[in-house]
């Protein structure tokens, strides 16, 4: 278990890591074994939202969507000024807005498995059967996603429709480190978000229920992801992973403010681009920063993609680095400084 200190309670929330990936660094088993053990895994441990999931129960009027200290705005004077049913309103409106975005990244990322099916000169080995398999679950996550957004009220956050033009481009996003990388950025931040929700008795039932599901298969997707990234960086030169480290370092930067759709403040009155401002500005900005990006940052830097002047003067941007990490770039003690 890790822990985490909220600002107004001093006693620490449970984080659960159990069933995370393990995989850690530089060492990765092998490609078809590994493959053998996730499809073992899906057969034996998987869920079926549609099912696992009571639609037919009511909603908790009384009940949060997300802990109040992982809302954009706590900490700041604006939420020092909001009731208690805005605050509420505000985590319901986030809670969809990160559904929303995670309906649109799981589908980007099935579209990535597809491809990496199509380009591999073995496609019926177990290795491509996982990630047929690993479409599958994605397929159904977005499903339940789609089926909580509808069943909050909320409309959905839409991304605009420039962008949703863009997606057809994923094909050409270049395949190899930076690929997998940012499979982890998006897979790892919900995960470490919804292992902490999924324990809080607070938060909705539904939602709760979701997140445990999400959480179960997606520790085998962490897994996957986290090796082929390795396996990618060894066979890839020196000078284009350097190019990949740029690549992934500049969507940490772009996908954390964004994750929440600057959209949901006007739930609460104020318009999006203050609510944007205010959230940026929050003194407590780089804490949920880095409590959701932290296992993803800290294995990249093990496996040596967290590294070079751009890259991490780029993270250091992001405010998302643990500060040990940083110390350690800095060519400082951990130890010595605490």
């Amino acid at each position: 278990m890790t822990l985490e200190a909220t600002r107004e309670d001093p006693k620490p929330v449970a984080v659960s890591a159990a069933g995370s990936s393990n995989t850690r660094g530089r060492l990765v088993g092998d490609r078809q074994k590994t493959a053998q053990r996730l499809l073992r895994s899906t057969a034996d441990r998987a869920y079926n939202g549609e099912l696992d999931i009571d639609w037919d129960a009511p909603l908790e009027p009384d009940m949060d969507w997300v802990p109040e200290h992982r809302q954009t705005l706590y900490g700041t004077k604006v939420w020092d000024k909001l009731t208690q049913e805005q605050r509420r309103e505000l985590g319901k409106h986030e809670a969809v807005a990160v559904l929303s975005f995670g309906l649109y990244a799981e589908v980007g990322l099935s579209m990535m498995l597809m491809r990496s099916v199509i380009e591999n000169p073995v496609v019926a080995d177990d290795h491509c059967r996982y990630a047929l398999a690993e479409i599958g679950e994605e397929s159904r996550h977005s499903t339940m996603f789609s089926r909580l957004v509808n069943k909050s009220g909320v409309e959905p956050y839409t991304i605009p429709r420039g962008l949703r033009k863009l997606i057809r481009l994923v094909g050409l996003v270049p395949s190899g480190p930076v690929g997998y990388a940012g499979t982890l950025l998006i897979e790892e931040v919900l995960d470490r978000l919804q292992r902490e929700g999924m324990a809080d008795e607070r938060i909705q039932p539904h939602f709760r229920q979701l997140m445990k599901i999400h959480v179960l298969e997606e520790a085998r997707h962490i897994t996957y992801a986290r090796e082929e990234l390795v396996r990618s960086m060894n066979a890839t030169s020196k000078a284009r992973v350097a190019l990949h480290r740029g690549l992934f370092s500049l969507a940490v930067l772009g996908v954390l403010p964004v994750l929440v759709n600057p959209k949901v403040y006007r739930s609460v009155g104020l318009s999006p681009l203050r609510g944007a401002i205010i959230a940026q500005r929050s003194p407590l900005y780089r804490q949920r920063a880095e409590f959701s990006s932290e296992p993803l940052l800290r294995f990249s830097y093990e496996a040596g993609f967290v590294k070079g002047a751009i890259t991490t003067r780029i993270l250091r941007l992001a405010r998302a680095l643990p500060q040990d990490i940083l110390d350690e770039l800095d060519g400082r003690s951990p130890k010595a400084v605490a």
